[in-house]
Order: C-alpha cells, then structure tokens, then sequence
C-alpha cells in the first residue's frame, strides 16, 4: 500500500506567536519572510509576497478579521504570503484572515478571494508578486502613508522600527506601491493565483487567477 502523505508543516510559529500589526500587511508579511530566512526549513525561493489592489485602491476580499458576517472587507490594498509548496497543494499566510493559518491556497481562493465576476468593475483585483528573497532585500517603509494630514497615526504603528534594507528605496517610502497605477499589477478575474515556477531574480508580475495552474 502507498504510504499517506505527510503533513504540511508550517513555515512559521503559531497565528498568535507572529509579529502582527493591524493595518500593517507589508511589514507584517516581511517580518514572516524574515523568519522563514532564519528557520532554513523551507527554500526561500518557495514563498510570494503577494500584493492585492487595483487602480482605484478598492479590492474586496472576504473572510477578514475585520469583516461582519458574510461581507467583504474592501482594502485599499492587502499583502498575503504564498507557499509554492513541492507537495500537491500550496498555502497562503493572511493574519488578517479568520480562515484556517496558513491556509490551503484552494480554500484561500474560493472563500477569500471569490470571482470577479460578480464585482463591479472597479472592484476587480489585480496582484503583484514578488519573490521573498527580494522582498526582504528590497522593501522599506517609512510608515508616513499611515499619518493624516496632521501627521497623527491613523492606525498605531509596530513597536519595532521601521524596516530599512540596503537595496531599498533610499526615500524610505513604501517600495512596492501595490496601489498606484501602472506600477505593474496585472487582473486576477479568477479564483486563484497563477504562479509562475520560474527561478526570477527580480520582482515580477503574474496574473489570471486560476488555481489548477498553481
């Protein structure tokens, strides 16, 4: 008889064991990537920061934290985490999320994700991938997109300081502006994310969600 398979075993701690900040998805998603870095239990290369918004910095995603009931929560923009797993399934990292931590990426898709096609126009997603070996190469924040015009915090910041890294930015603002237009995001009308298995060295962009190509 063919042995089951072994089960998937988490790249990082425990949901309440992470570093988290509400309202903080890029950090939070890069302090994930750091650890994984620091466990050598899993090649880098496997994991995505995934970047979700769209021109109008109005993306729905479903099953938040933050959510009431069935309804969406609509995010200017959200950052996950995506394992390109060598076994059958992948898994997404949401603390945001209420769905299981981390989460079969089939399950991911079809509860938060959901399709487009329902969604007024201006709703659809688009995404931005980027490999996690870059993204803690290259990110930076200096938080000020999270002061009002007054300079007061709109949402309180991490008690860590602000993530700085050698090749980032030098102007400190957010490097991966997932919201602006034009900055490479590409439509996701589906339901899954399309990954792409090739080994890229620079940040790069996949779309058409379609979880049987994942």
């Amino acid at each position: 008889m063919a042995r089951p398979a072994a089960a998937y075993e988490p790249a990082v701690p425990a949901r309440l064991a992470c570093a988290y900040t509400s309202c903080y998805c890029e950090e939070n998603v890069w302090k994930l990537c750091e650890y994984i870095r620091s466990q050598d239990q899993y090649p880098l290369e496997e994991f995505y920061a995934v970047f979700i918004s769209n021109d109008r910095r109005m993306i729905p995603l479903w099953k938040q934290k933050s959510g009431h009931g069935d309804e969406p929560v609509v995010w200017d923009y959200h950052v996950i985490l995506l394992h390109v797993s060598s076994r059958e399934q992948n898994f997404i990292y949401d603390l945001d999320t209420v769905l299981p931590f981390p989460c079969p990426f089939d399950m991911y898709s079809v509860e938060a994700f959901r399709l487009d096609d329902g969604l007024r126009p201006e709703f659809h997603r688009k995404i931005r991938m980027i490999r996690a070996d870059l993204y803690l190469k290259t990110f930076a924040s200096d938080r000020s997109h999270m002061k009002d015009a007054n300079g007061k915090w709109q949402k309180p910041p991490p008690s860590y300081p602000c993530i700085e890294t050698a090749d980032a930015n030098p102007t400190g603002v957010v490097v991966y502006p997932a919201c602006e237009a034009g900055s490479g995001l590409l439509p996701c009308p589906a339901t899954g994310l399309q990954q792409s298995h090739e080994d890229r060295s620079t940040p790069h962009c996949v779309g058409h969600l379609s979880p049987k190509t994942c």
